[in-house]
């Protein structure tokens, strides 16, 4: 795996948190619609890439480790607070959610980063004459983890926790992912697990993505014209990668 991979997913990380720590007046506006934008690339690349890989490659049993995957996100998310998908919020006098929410979000971080090993082998091992290079599916995971870099620092900044633990936690946060990566590429060797592992991530997947889709800003059933605009660009962009 090219060493650039781990070093775009760890600096993306960074780029994404660290203007919240060192700038009190950036704000979240434009957070909804930048993961409304991912979230709809990852559908994309998800239903495009990774489903027809792991249905194409699996066992009869594979739709029960997606079950299983769909089952850790929101799991998950019950640590995390949802801060995937926008959710901010603080707790300025009981500082102690932070650590699971931390732990929640990096455990998200570190599935998703799994995939991205075994993208080239297994695409062309579906459809050999057909070669998809793995930048889309990095593309994906960078126009996800800034905008959760963001919102996880955001959370920090108005728990008022210091510079320096937020630091901490962010470079922590930014490891994840590309940890997620290397255990990927040692379970790619070991070709039982491979396809369970991605099949899992593909349940994960399908909850953050669908997850982030179907809220709306106002709680109601209607999308903003601008959410809609960021999620048609989303789609339209995974489609490219089938070009």
């Amino acid at each position: 795996m090219n060493t650039l991979y781990y070093l775009a997913l760890f600096v993306c990380v960074l780029l994404g948190g660290l203007p919240v720590i060192y700038n009190q007046r950036i704000t979240q506006k434009w957070l909804h619609y930048a993961l409304s934008f991912s979230g709809a690339y990852i559908l994309s690349i998800t239903v495009l890439h990774l489903m027809p890989m792991v249905f194409g490659l699996g066992q009869m049993q594979i739709g029960l480790y997606v079950l299983l995957g769909f089952l850790i996100q929101l799991l998950l998310e019950q640590l995390s607070g949802g801060i995937e998908h926008g959710h901010i919020h603080a707790h300025r006098h009981n500082k102690s959610f932070l650590f699971p929410l931390l732990f929640g979000l990096s455990l998200h971080a570190f599935i998703e980063g799994l995939p991205l090993a075994s993208w080239e082998d297994m695409h062309h091992h579906l459809q050999p004459e057909h070669q998809n290079h793995s930048l889309w599916f990095l593309a994906g995971l960078i126009l996800h983890k800034a905008p959760a870099a963001f919102a996880l620092m955001a959370v920090f900044r108005e728990s008022e926790v210091s510079k320096k633990f937020s630091l901490l936690a962010l470079l922590f946060f930014a490891s994840m992912s590309p940890l997620g990566v290397a255990v990927g590429a040692w379970v790619a060797i070991l070709k039982t697990w491979q396809i369970p592992v991605l099949a899992v991530v593909v349940g994960s997947f399908l909850h953050i993505s669908t997850t982030i889709l179907f809220e709306t800003d106002s709680g109601g059933h209607q999308l903003s014209s601008t959410k809609m605009l960021s999620i048609v660009l989303g789609l339209c962009m995974g489609l490219l990668s089938i070009l």
